[in-house]
């Protein structure tokens, strides 16, 4: 298949267009089964989540029961709801509840229960105090655990006894329950300079297509600046960028035109099967997620975070989902995916897909809600 066969098409993932044929780019229906997940999915989860094919299923399988269940969990909480999570040991949502009659009633509903000291409620009043204050380069991020019921924070390791860092720790535990943890690296962007591949160009910076919605598709913030034109791997037009907002969040979205079209597909590079997107159900901490990027292509892992603030050099951004996977420069903006439930465009992180890292994503519904979009789905 020739390049210029392609120009027309936009695919959400990376979208490299390379590897799509003719008669997929007419009708996705022949990239993909309707099973939850393609057999490259299935097959990206296996190695990097160390999984049988048959585990892999099951898993999605469980996940997606966990995430259809979270709202009538949480409903049955009430007040007393302290956050949930998806454990893989059991196959279950657990929820975090802070008294008995609570638990029995979430029990009810079929996810499992553990007691805490903490709601949900408070610990997010208390990240928010948090988020008012300005944290130095030694402070990666921060974000409410269900899990350990308390707001975590994030040290870079090298600068744990920066004088800074130990002030502004200081000042987080006034605001409540505080744990500190280390990572290796501070967090960055993932876009690049200009170099050959699948790519999208905002002037010399490179980045990775996120969803398809309807009139174009959703990337990340720092990307480009609103009114930037956006052009394809071949250098022709796709359109301009219509919105963008960084640091703070970090989120835009492009429209289409001249010939480019966008289907509701996750592109598997030629390596793995190409994914359909069906819908953008959340799913919950614990649960595996898989990325798509231009740079890196496909990689897996699980979600670490949710509501993470990131401390980016160029400022803080929120509402961020934290994951185990790994992610490179240039696949800043691709898709994060959980089965065939689309999950956020990829923004920044740490590490490299050699030895390993986290990434976070942007979610994608807020994404949505916030310029009244609509994802293009199968």
């Amino acid at each position: 298949m020739v390049r210029t066969g392609l120009s027309a098409l936009l695919i959400i993932g990376t979208w490299a267009t390379a590897g799509l044929t003719q008669a997929s780019a007419a009708d996705p229906s022949t990239t993909a089964s309707e099973a939850p997940a393609s057999a490259g999915l299935l097959a990206a989860m296996q190695k990097d989540l160390g999984l049988t094919k048959t585990q892999a299923e099951a898993r999605l399988t469980a996940e997606k029961s966990a995430t259809a269940l979270q709202s009538t969990a949480r409903k049955a909480a009430g007040a007393s709801f302290g956050g949930a999570w998806f454990d893989a040991g059991s196959g279950k949502l657990t929820v975090a509840v802070t008294d008995d009659e609570s638990a029995r009633s979430v029990r009810a509903t079929g996810a499992q229960t553990r007691l805490v000291t903490h709601t949900a409620r408070q610990l997010d009043a208390a990240k928010a105090r948090i988020d008012a204050l300005t944290a130095p380069r030694g402070v990666s991020s921060w974000h409410v655990d269900p899990q350990a019921n308390s707001i975590v924070v994030n040290v870079v390791a090298p600068e744990r006894d920066d004088n800074d860092v130990r002030a502004f720790l200081a000042k987080a535990r006034q605001t409540g329950p505080v744990t500190v943890r280390q990572t290796a690296q501070a967090p960055r962007t993932f876009a690049a300079g200009t170099v050959g591949g699948d790519p999208f160009y905002t002037g010399n910076v490179r980045c990775s297509i996120g969803f398809s919605v309807h009139g174009g598709f959703v990337t990340a913030g720092h990307c480009g600046r609103a009114g930037q034109e956006v052009r394809g791997w071949d250098g022709s037009g796709i359109g301009n960028i219509q919105g963008s907002s960084f640091p703070d969040n970090d989120y835009a979205w492009v429209n289409v035109g001249s010939g480019w079209w966008t289907v509701p597909v996750v592109l598997g590079w030629g390596t793995v099967s190409d994914q359909l997107v069906r819908g953008s159900n959340e799913a919950p901490i614990g649960a595996s997620i898989c990325r798509s990027g231009s740079t890196s292509h496909w990689h897996c892992g699980n979600v670490l975070a949710k509501n993470e603030t990131v401390n980016y050099s160029e400022g803080a951004v929120h509402q961020m989902t934290k994951t185990s996977v790994c992610a490179e420069p240039g696949d800043s903006g691709g898709s994060f995916i959980s089965g065939d439930q689309a999950q956020g465009v990829t923004s920044g992180g740490w590490g490299n897909c050699s030895g390993g890292g986290e990434t976070w994503h942007q979610p994608i519904n807020e994404i949505l809600n916030r310029y009244g979009l609509t994802l293009h789905t199968a």
